[in-house]
């Protein structure tokens, strides 16, 4: 513990004098090399708080399948009823399959912010106190998340059964889609975890945005489909081209690689620069935590 309390006090010092921003490009590269060892080093940490929050949420079974299940269900549910008896429209696949689907996606996003946005103020003992790479608790967040989207995928599989859709060979590029949502979701994870310590009210606006941004992404509608520049700017969200990628291979289609390759392009850029962000402004946490 003393040696770790020396470095951080060692890491703050350096910091303060060298005063670095994000606008240094000649010292990004010995950054993220930096930034990669210390995930390295310290995974096992982060693998001991993914199992505890594992443990947390799966202690009782069923309040963890729950959680993980049975919201992504209830808002098909809902949204089945409402566009197809209400306001029906046509979807590419059956719509329990295409609104299931994508909310379990956005509930992927939506879970790896909320339980992120308040990892490091949560945990001031642990951000005070303890020097390890802080991004730790964000990205386990992350990573618990991940777990709960594997078990709701067990329902999506039971779905396309009983609808008939049937994916093929393409069902291997889910991994690819999967690694640029995981992408744009880490760095957006630190960013609210990191704003959240500076701004409380990070995580109230957080959900205002989320709500938004459910309906500003084919979660539950085709949003791509909308004409003029409203429909342009939409088709702007690499996550509605997130959405689009899952569901054309889950039915058996490539997905479009230039919308893909453009959302991963964009999730990459998200992700180092909300790290890097981060990483410089990591000295200062002891004091807001």
């Amino acid at each position: 513990m003393t040696g770790g309390v020396a470095r951080a006090s060692h890491l703050v010092r350096r910091m303060a004098s060298e005063s670095v921003d994000l606008g240094a490009p000649g010292s990004w590269g010995a950054d993220v090399r930096q930034m990669l060892a210390e995930q390295a080093s310290f995974w096992p940490l982060t693998r001991s708080l993914v199992q505890r929050d594992l443990r947390l949420r799966y202690r009782n079974a069923v309040l963890g399948f729950g959680w993980a299940v049975g919201m992504p269900l209830l808002h098909t549910l809902i949204f089945w009823m409402i566009f197809t008896r209400v306001v029906p429209f046509e979807t590419d696949v059956p719509y329990p399959v295409y609104a299931y689907s994508g909310l379990l996606a956005w509930n992927l996003l939506a879970s790896s912010l909320r339980f992120s946005v308040t990892s490091l103020s949560a945990n001031p003992n642990l951000v005070t106190r303890v020097y390890f790479p802080r991004e730790v608790l964000p990205f386990s967040a992350v990573i618990v998340a991940c777990v709960d989207f594997a078990v709701a995928s067990l329902v999506l599989a039971g779905m396309m059964v009983i609808y008939g859709v049937t994916p093929g060979w393409t069902l291997a590029l889910v991994p690819l889609i999967l690694a640029v949502q995981m992408s744009l979701t880490a760095g957006l994870a630190l960013l609210v975890a990191m704003t959240n310590l500076f701004f409380a009210d990070t995580k109230y606006i957080l959900e205002l945005l989320l709500t938004v941004g459910m309906f500003a992404t084919s979660v539950v509608i085709p949003v791509d489909r909308a004409a003029g520049p409203l429909g342009s700017v939409l088709r702007l969200n690499p996550m509605t081209q997130i959405l689009n990628a899952y569901r054309l291979v889950l039915r058996g289609e490539l997905p479009d690689l230039v919308a893909l390759g453009a959302a991963a392009a964009v999730s990459l850029t998200v992700l180092m620069v909300c790290w890097l962000a981060f990483h410089r402004a990591e000295f200062r946490f002891a004091e807001e935590a």
